[in-house]
Formats: structure tokens, C-alpha cells, sequence
């Protein structure tokens, strides 16, 4: 195994790790820390998999970008006197539902026959760069209008009303 192997699947750790933190902590805060933990590997994974540009992009707008939206909404929305359920009665469902979902993406990753190649010539950045923002600039501001109307609309259901103020 060469060091390179070795230090994906020690990312690869990492950020299992991470995930099942995310689920797993009891504060919401923890889970932020924890989803920030994962994306920072997933850019670890990026660097790896000599994808750099990918690396930096992941970095910027999940670990930077979503994890600061994140914060602010979780913030602006919680009342530190409000009791805060964070068990629900339907979790043996959602566990069976996930251990579900999870049996048959390995079903289908097990099955799957791997065709391996010998990478291309990447894209030069410049290239890659006028394309993001001439041919997918309106998706990207679409995706981004998108997630904050969502923001937008977490903060009006998640703020008191008259009757609890």
C-alpha cells in the first residue's frame, strides 16, 4: 500500500468519523462542527485525487460559505429558554429506512464493474474558470437564490409567533 493510499483512507476516516458526528451530537452547534469537519476532508479527498480546483471550491463555499449561513441561521433562530426536543418517537423507522438505503447503494457499488483509465489532460483553470461563470453562471446563481430562499424561509418558521411571544 503506497503512502498516498494510506492517506486516503486515513481522510476517508476522518470524515466517516465526521458524518456519523453529525447525526450522532446532541447539540445542533457540535453537528456544524462536525459537517465542517467532513467537508474539510472531502477537500482533503479532492487534494488526494489531484483535483485541486475542486479542492479549493469545496472549501470556499461548503466549508466557508454554508457552514457560516448554517451558524447565522442557527443563531438567529433558537431561543436559549425554548426546550428543545431532539428525540423523536419515529427514529426506528428512519434507522431501518437508512440501513435500507445504505444496503442498496453497497448493492449496487459491489455489483458495479469498475472500468479504470489512465486520467486525461485536466482542463486548464482559466478555461474551466470562464466557463463557471459564462455558460453555468445562471444555474449557479439559480442554485444559489434557491438556497436562500430556504435560509429565508428556515428563519420565518423557526421564529416565534404572536401567540408564543
Amino acid at each position: 500500500m503506497t503512502p498516498l493510499q494510506l492517506l486516503f483512507y486515513g481522510i476517508s476516516a476522518v470524515m466517516l468519523a465526521a458524518a456519523v458526528g453529525v447525526v450522532a451530537a446532541r447539540s445542533v452547534i457540535y453537528s456544524a462542527v462536525a459537517l465542517l469537519v467532513a467537508l474539510l476532508a472531502a477537500a482533503g479527498l479532492f487534494v488526494v485525487l489531484y483535483a485541486p480546483f475542486l479542492a479549493i471550491v469545496q472549501v470556499l463555499v461548503y466549508g466557508g460559505a454554508v457552514i457560516i449561513v448554517l451558524f447565522f441561521a442557527v443563531m438567529l433562530t433558537r431561543r436559549p429558554d425554548a426546550p428543545q426536543k431532539l428525540d423523536n418517537p419515529q427514529w426506528p423507522l428512519a434507522l431501518l429506512a437508512a440501513a435500507l438505503v445504505f444496503a442498496a447503494f453497497a448493492a449496487i457499488l459491489l455489483g458495479a464493474r469498475w472500468v479504470t483509465k489512465a486520467p486525461g489532460p485536466a482542463p486548464e483553470l482559466a478555461v474551466l474558470g470562464e466557463s463557471l461563470f459564462t455558460q453555468w453562471a445562471l444555474p449557479f446563481e439559480i442554485a444559489s437564490l434557491v438556497l436562500l430562499i430556504a435560509l429565508m424561509g428556515a428563519i420565518i418558521i423557526a421564529r416565534p409567533g404572536e401567540k408564543e411571544e
